[in-house]
């Protein structure tokens, strides 16, 4: 995650081009290091601006909480964990921390939050993760898969945090961009806003809809300038999409993307882009990631999940989707057919 950078925030008025109604009111701003636009039908300008300071100290205060390497109150978790020390935890931060674990045990920890440690041999704990640098020694790679920190390694009791395993070090990188939008979004439901989208550097959640029509939003190529696929959202749902595209690194001609497999220790190399959408936003965030890592595999991780809408694009450019997202999804730029996969359902025999 990003330093927070805000920039104010006013909303501007896009009108239609014929006849000049009011369609939305936009706002730019930045936050975790990436553009974040909002989009408001439906309200006065009054009521568009009074969502500046609201907006803005929703974000902040993910960022204060979460943020990884920079003081924050997760930091304080994680020298206290390091040290074999137990701490207390308000109930906002121990819900949270436990929905990330119901997250990853269901994904089968392939969304691992506790693989902190792993991230920072890789580099990416950090601002100047894009700088080229060799792949961590195999010795250190090592040591981590022996150590096989996850989530079950956090317990809470009472409001005291301890862990069994000082190799935890928790990151939300994979989890808080879609935290600070459905906090963002509750932000909005509470101004009395019913019609918005919240999109930070692309993934985003949408409540309501763009007067008579649906908000219709576009699914970025991994590998070519432009769209692949769009989609209409209906009423309340959340888009996120893990890629391999944005945040990598190159050393003597290889790329290393930011998305590490906890179960090799380097960066998954099965998909180029896994989206999800779904109602909650942190959940469609770590699912995305943990799909992407999945691989072949992502019917089944999908399942566990309780994910029903994914489409994986394959390193050889394929395209391959649940069979409900292929009946919403609509593929642009003359895609080839998607290849439709089956969620799988563990038995409950």
């Amino acid at each position: 995650m990003k330093f927070l950078y805000l920039l104010p925030l006013l909303f501007t008025l896009l009108l239609s081009g014929c006849n000049q109604e009011p369609q939305a009111r936009q706002a730019k701003f930045y936050a975790f290091g990436t553009e974040i636009d909002v989009s408001l039908f439906g309200v006065d300008a009054e009521a568009a601006n009074n969502t500046v300071d609201v907006l803005e100290q929703s974000f902040s205060n993910v960022n204060d909480t979460w943020h990884a390497w920079h003081p924050s109150t997760l930091t304080t978790i994680n020298t206290a964990i390091k040290n074999g020390e137990s701490i207390d935890v308000t109930d906002d931060v121990a819900d949270l921390i436990n929905l990330a674990k119901t997250l990853a045990i269901k994904s089968q920890h392939l969304f691992n939050p506790a693989a902190g440690k792993l991230f920072e041999l890789w580099g990416f704990h950090g601002d100047a993760w894009f700088e080229s640098r060799p792949p961590p020694a195999q010795t250190d790679i090592d040591t981590w898969l022996n150590s096989h920190p996850t989530m079950e390694d956090i317990s809470i009791s009472n409001g005291v945090l301890t862990s069994s395993n000082p190799m935890v070090k928790i990151g939300f990188g994979a989890f808080a961009k879609g935290y600070a939008v459905d906090v963002a979004i509750d932000a909005l439901k509470n101004q009395g806003i019913t019609n918005a989208i919240v999109n930070i550097g692309g993934d985003l959640r949408a409540i309501g809809s763009h007067g008579k029509r649906p908000w219709i939003i576009g699914i970025r190529h991994p590998r070519q300038d432009g769209m692949v696929a769009s989609i209409a959202l209906k009423g309340d749902e959340s888009v996120f999409t893990s890629g391999d595209y944005e945040r990598f690194f190159q050393y003597e001609g290889k790329r290393y993307p930011h998305i590490i497999d906890p179960r090799t220790a380097y960066p998954a190399d099965q998909a180029i882009s896994a989206t999800v959408l779904d109602t909650n936003a942190a959940k469609a965030d770590a699912a995305a990631t943990a799909l992407f890592v999945a691989g072949d595999d992502w019917p089944n991780i999908a399942g566990s999940l309780g994910i029903e809408y994914v489409m994986l694009i394959k390193p050889d450019g394929q395209i391959e989707m649940s069979p409900k997202m292929a009946e919403r999804m609509r593929l642009i730029n003359n895609q080839k057919p998607a290849t439709i996969r089956p969620i799988e359902y563990a038995s409950n025999s």
